[in-house]
Formats: structure tokens, C-alpha cells, sequence
């Protein structure tokens, strides 16, 4: 059952669930691609990261960016979406007083998101899958020191060799890179290894670190 986050100036239509097991160890934001090409908070790929946040143990918030689905407003090319995160972020924190938290974006959703997770405190871990770099610029990532997942297919067509291997040259020892062998940009045959990278990342992830 879907219901709504309040944002800067907007109303965020969400999803929210918790493991099995409750209460979770953490809870995760999770942030859908790009809405002017059909993303939602129910695309496949961010489904699937929710399920390996899941089975991590972590309690999981999808979202619709503003101008999405039953979120009202409009879209606002990365700018208003970024306080969408923060909301989403507040939301999950009130819930989670104490708790880092973690963070995950697919393709425009791992631009804007990690962003916003970068310098929120509140934000121990992310993942970002398919960041799609020959759009958008992710230098941001090089003073970042939080646990990092990079996931990328080796044949994205949004996210080159030579630009994903120049940015993995600057970043820390805190962020892994990996690369599924023959996914392009939407991993449409490799989800099921995807959902495990993730898992693994975030089971290992240290919440008291």
C-alpha cells in the first residue's frame, strides 16, 4: 500500500517495507532512474535492489520523485528531486532515530541520490547501479569515504570503459567496483547476480562502524 512523504513543496508518493524479521538491522532509501524516460519507483532493477536490502536485513523506502506516479510537482532536472531525497532520507531517519542508514540509485537515481547521501551524515553506505557517466558528472564520489558499491554492466552504453576506469582511478579504498560481464545498461539478463552484489554489500556493510 502506497502512501505519502511531505517534501519541499511537494507530496512523495511511497512504498515502505520491513524484513521478516523485525526490527531491521538498518533501512535503506532506494531511488528510481530518470522520470522523463519512464522511471518509477517499480522499476525492475530498484525492485529487486529492495529485495536484496531485504534479505540483508535491512527495512526498505522506495519512492516516486516528484511529477511521478501520485507524486505531485513536476520534474526539475536533478535539482527538486535532490530534496526529495533529503525527504525520503528525514522520513527514514524518524523512523530509525540513531541508525545510519543506506542509500541506493539506479542510472539517473545513483546521480541524483548519492549526491544527497554523500554529504548527509545520516547516510553510512550506498550503492549506485549503472550510473549512466556520459550524461553526468559523479567527481563528486572522489571525496567520498563512506562504503561504496559500484555496480556497472561491462557493455552500458550510458556509462564507457575509459570514464568508469578514470573515476575508479581517484576513488578511496572504501568503494568497490564491479562490473557484470555482458550487462548493458538496464542489466536485463543479470538481475538475479545484481540483487546478490548488493546483498553481499550490504550484509557486510557495518552498521556500527
Amino acid at each position: 500500500m502506497t502512501f505519502f512523504i511531505p517534501g519541499k513543496g511537494v507530496q512523495l508518493e511511497a512504498v515502505f517495507r520491513e524484513p521478516a524479521r523485525k526490527p531491521g538491522r538498518s533501512a535503506a532509501v532506494l531511488c528510481h532512474p530518470h522520470p522523463a524516460h519512464g522511471g518509477t519507483m517499480d522499476n525492475r532493477v530498484i525492485y529487486r535492489t529492495g529485495k536484496a536490502a531485504l534479505e540483508a536485513g535491512l527495512a526498505v523506502l522506495r519512492f516516486n520523485f516528484r511529477g511521478v506516479g501520485a507524486s505531485t510537482g513536476s520534474y526539475d532536472e536533478g535539482i527538486g528531486e535532490q530534496d526529495d531525497v533529503a525527504a525520503a532520507i528525514d522520513w527514514l531517519a524518524a523512523r530509525y532515530p540513531g541508525l545510519p542508514l543506506a542509500l541506493a540509485g539506479f542510472s539517473f537515481g545513483a546521480w541524483v541520490g548519492l549526491q544527497v547521501g554523500a554529504r548527509d551524515t545520516r547516510i553510512g553506505a550506498m550503492a549506485r547501479l549503472a550510473p549512466p557517466m556520459r550524461f553526468y558528472d559523479f567527481d563528486f564520489l572522489v571525496e567520498n569515504r563512506k562504503p561504496t558499491l559500484l555496480v556497472t554492466g561491462s557493455r552500458d552504453e550510458f556509462c564507457p570503459h575509459e570514464l568508469m576506469d578514470s573515476l575508479a582511478s581517484k576513488l578511496p579504498g572504501s568503494t568497490a567496483l564491479r562490473r557484470v560481464e555482458g550487462a548493458d545498461h538496464y542489466f536485463s539478463k543479470e538481475l538475479p547476480q545484481v540483487q546478490d552484489l548488493v546483498t553481499t554489500f550490504l550484509r557486510e556493510w557495518d552498521v556500527g562502524a
